[in-house]
């Protein structure tokens, strides 16, 4: 149905019916008009499998939804910096929202990890805005080039779970649009995702649900967003004010409150009843190019994306430490496999996102099914803090009985999950001493950890290896195995950094905030851009992971010293896999202002191109990006924009942001000069730090320059001491250009002004 359609379709609703389709008919229908044939159409929960539940059925999951499959939670897939795994991800779940007749899959998620403590970081993609987008802008081809919708959220600043329907995200203007916005951005502008879902909380003072700033400025009118804005379930407040500011659909049904309060609204002239046209246009677009489409007859085959999700799951997986290459396991020894989750994995989260699989598959099931010689202990439990003594002796028996000792830990569903924050970054100490004990029994013990976010390890240096898996979906168990006994070369590299302990984190002292709300105060410094800057070490860094094999980085080349940013640059490398298995690289690139941070405070380097190569043994490649001027732009206040400073910038190349074997420096000059308003009070540093203003009071500057040097001789040697050159130096810099007028510098305010006027003026 075309747009002049859809509009005669709206034009012959009364209000009452239009102000109905605005919110659903129940908590997962949109709401019908039966006396046009307008049809309801179902969503569903996602993002990494279907949650498909009854329309009686609640939010969080209490009942029981279809039996589904689930993929690797977000936490998992950006780990595989692996773009075009995620959108083959996203087809077999466009193919299952087909078969169940769901017309929008609501993910991703992709709001930023701002503190590990975030209840909800599984479900989340990174601390990295750029890589969030990338993933995210994948999942959504995928998922939309079968005809059915994806919903990405939570549109914004929803970086907690704490208060969450209440609190104020509180965040300056660059910080917003350099971290917790690109994310959406990109995926506006690249895989037009059908429908936006807008976040519970405020920003600075404003509901999402009702900001037209949000919704209709930023999202629609200046990213070109096409589709329908929908609330969080319950995140609307102000519902007329909703409709005026951009939010088209209201999620679950409000029992038809809100529809009145609509139509009154309309009625009373607050509402113009254009805004609520526009609002059933949106929506009714997305629920005919569904219905258009549908496909129910697509067949989902569940046994073949369980064997899916194993294989992408293997791809995510992050090797922390591997001491004497004690990885990949001989399948000829005999091995431990220790700790609940050995048998029955964490692989998802809790809330909305949990899926109710058809089948699950744990790593002793897994060891088993291919004839290895495991043996399993229990180790803990997971519902008690408690290592109960007979369950650690058993497990350091079967331990010391074993040529290695592999201990499943991780944390607890009760640790994290949608509706509340984790109060701290540790891991039940049943399962830390557990882990002590196993590698005081086995020199040769390995951990391999099941969570959606960062915890501290107290034993890294007692243990050979640590596996990282994140939640790694209901197979995650068969691609542990073959990771660990090497049919699999583990190639996931950690999306966020792991802080040594949580107070190294920078939102540490702000996060979680008051009853008003929570003050984003570290600002663009989120995840390594502060540990970085701060020059502070980490337990394992953003971008980090090993192999069985060993990549060597060589050869950067740009095809420009010098360009304009209107101009793209291309910088080009080669990656060799020097080792003896084959493997994948993620070859990261990251790009750093070098300009002494003259007109804004910038990281030391952020990532801004990435790719995965897989290389043979003794294989080389050459890999090309390239960047434009967002790669090398801050967001300027103040003209509202992207801005490059004229100056060089530093491309540094490797497989971590710690590991950056290759630089080369580029100097890109800005086309786009920023607005000057120097007045009386302009120092004269800023002054003569423009082309313009050096050559108007250059020669007037260095007359006093040259004074402040003939006073400083001609002062005894006390007075020397007291007033040196260098501070007679600063204070001139730091002078206000009035200070000419009453420092002797021989020129009138009058003459000052009109002087002031010519530098703004050109």
């Amino acid at each position: 149905m075309d747009k002049k359609e859809i509009q005669n379709l709206v034009a012959q609703m009364t209000l009452e019916e239009k102000a109905g389709l605005l919110s659903g008919l129940d908590f997962w229908h949109t709401k019908p008009v039966e006396r046009l044939d307008i049809p309801a159409t179902m969503v569903s929960d996602g993002p990494h499998g279907l949650r498909k539940q009854d329309q009686e059925a609640d939010h969080l999951g209490i009942n029981d939804s279809i039996k589904a499959v689930c993929f690797p939670a977000a936490s998992a897939t950006a780990a595989s910096f692996d773009p075009e795994m995620m959108e083959k991800m996203g087809e077999a779940l466009g193919e299952a929202c087909q078969h169940e007749n769901l017309s929008v899959l609501l993910g991703p998620a992709v709001n930023i990890k701002r503190s590990p403590l975030c209840g909800r970081n599984f479900e989340y993609f990174s601390e990295d805005p750029y890589l969030t987008g990338v993933m995210a802008t994948a999942l959504i081809r995928g998922i939309q080039s079968k005809n059915v919708g994806t919903s990405i959220k939570h549109f914004a600043l929803n970086n907690q779970e704490h208060r969450r329907m209440s609190s104020s995200s509180d965040c300056d203007e660059r910080t917003i649009r350099e971290i917790y916005f690109p994310a959406f951005e990109m995926a506006v502008k690249e895989a037009q995702p059908w429908t936006v879902m807008c976040s519970y909380n405020r920003i600075n003072g404003v509901y999402a649900s009702e900001n037209p700033w949000l919704l209709t400025d930023v999202l629609r009118k200046e990213w070109g967003f096409e589709g329908y804005v929908m609330s969080d379930w319950g995140a609307v407040s102000d519902r007329v004010a909703g409709v005026a500011a951009g939010l088209d659909l209201e999620m679950p049904a409000s029992g038809g409150v809100n529809d009145r309060k609509i139509v009154e609204a309309v009625q009373a002239g607050r509402l113009d009843e254009k805004a609520v046209d526009l609002c059933c246009e949106r929506i009714l677009n997305i629920i005919y190019r569904f219905v258009e489409n549908a496909k129910p007859e697509t067949p989902w085959d569940k046994e073949a994306q369980h064997r899916m999700a194993a294989d992408v799951a293997a791809e995510c997986m992050v090797l922390l430490k591997n001491e004497g290459d004690i990885l990949p396991l001989s399948r000829e020894d005999e091995i431990a496999f220790i700790g609940e989750f050995a048998e029955k994995p964490r692989f998802q989260g809790g809330g909305s996102s949990h899926i109710n699989c058809f089948r699950t598959t744990g790593a002793v099931e897994a060891a088993k099914a291919q004839g290895l010689k495991v043996t399993y202990s229990r180790g803990y439990s997971v519902e008690a803090d408690d290592a109960p003594a007979d369950m650690i002796a058993e497990a350091v028996a079967a331990a010391k009985k074993a040529k290695a000792a592999v201990v499943f830990a991780g944390l607890p569903d009760a640790y994290e999950s949608e509706g509340y924050d984790r109060t701290h970054m540790r891991m039940p100490e049943s399962q830390n001493r557990l882990i002590e004990a196993v590698a005081e029994a086995n020199s040769n013990t390995v951990v391999v950890l099941h969570n959606g976010s960062p915890v501290e390890m107290p034993w890294i240096g007692k243990v050979k290896a640590v596996l990282e898996t994140y939640l790694g979906g209901q197979a995650v168990g068969l691609a542990q195995v073959r990771v660990l006994f090497g049919d699999v070369n583990p190639s996931g590299h950690l999306p966020e950094s792991f802080p040594i302990k949580l107070e190294d984190n920078p939102s540490y002292l702000f996060y979680g905030g008051d009853p008003q709300g929570t003050e984003y105060r570290e600002g663009i410094f989120v995840g390594y851009r502060y540990y970085d800057k701060k020059k502070m070490e980490v337990l394992f860094p953003f971008g980090y992971g090993l192999s069985y094999t060993t990549f060597a980085y060589s050869n950067l080349r740009l095809s420009a010293d010098a360009i304009r940013d209107t101009d793209t640059l291309t910088a080009t490398v080669t990656v060799k896999n020097t080792g003896k298995r084959a493997g994948k690289a993620v070859v990261q690139l990251y790009v750093g202002d070098m300009e002494g941070f003259v007109n804004a405070i910038r990281p030391v380097r952020e990532l801004k191109a990435f790719r995965k190569v897989a290389l043979e043994p003794g294989e080389s490649r050459e890999v090309s990006f390239t960047l434009g001027k967002r790669a090398f732009a801050h967001w300027n206040t103040r003209i509202h924009d992207w801005w490059v400073e004229t100056g060089d910038f530093s491309i540094e190349v490797g497989d971590s942001s710690a590991c950056l074997p290759l630089k080369a420096t580029v100097k890109v000059e800005s086309t786009v000069a920023l607005p000057k308003n120097f007045d009386m009070n302009s120092i004269y540093m800023d002054i003569l730090a423009d082309p313009r203003g050096q050559e108007i009071f250059g020669s007037f500057i260095r007359k006093m320059t040259a004074d402040f040097s003939s006073e400083q001789e001609s002062v005894s040697e006390a007075a020397s001491e007291a007033v040196t050159e260098e501070m007679n130096m600063a204070m001139l810099n730091y002078m206000p250009i009035r200070g000419a007028i009453s420092f002797g510098g021989g020129l009138q305010e009058e003459q000052i002004r009109e002087m002031l006027r010519k530098i703004n003026e050109e």
